[in-house]
């Protein structure tokens, strides 16, 4: 079972750091399922994720806080539309998928902007 969760694991985390890029791919409940994963499957991974620069952080802020960055649902929001919008006014032709994809992108908006923004304060972060 140890190999299937640090395999696993492995996967989740690939998907998280697609997510950083891909406005539609989750970045945080992958990035939390490798901890999970990793946390069984090999504590070494697990540590390393958590004490890892960029990929940590996500981690760090969604247990402690429940909250999102306001730089981060900023940016998130802006991609998310700027590519639902180009992807659905330029390489789309049926109405009805347009359709889809702006409900998806509304979804998607609605559930980063349904977190707590996260704010930082001399070092602290603070929710709000």
């Amino acid at each position: 079972m140890r190999t299937i969760y640090i395999v696993l694991g492995g996967v989740a985390v690939g998907l998280g750091v697609m997510g950083i890029f891909l406005p539609v791919l989750p970045t945080t409940p992958f990035l939390l399922l490798a901890a999970a994963l990793w946390c069984k499957g090999s504590p070494r991974l697990y540590r390393w994720l958590l004490d890892n620069k960029l990929l940590g952080e996500y981690i760090r802020n969604f247990r402690e806080h429940r909250a999102i960055p306001l730089r981060a649902k900023i940016a998130s929001v802006a991609v998310l539309w700027a590519t639902i919008l180009l992807s659905a006014f330029l390489a789309v032709e049926a109405w009805w998928l347009r359709g889809v994809l702006l409900a998806v992108a509304v979804g998607v908006t609605w559930h980063i902007l349904s977190f707590a923004t996260l704010k930082k304060r001399g070092g602290d972060a603070e929710k709000r």
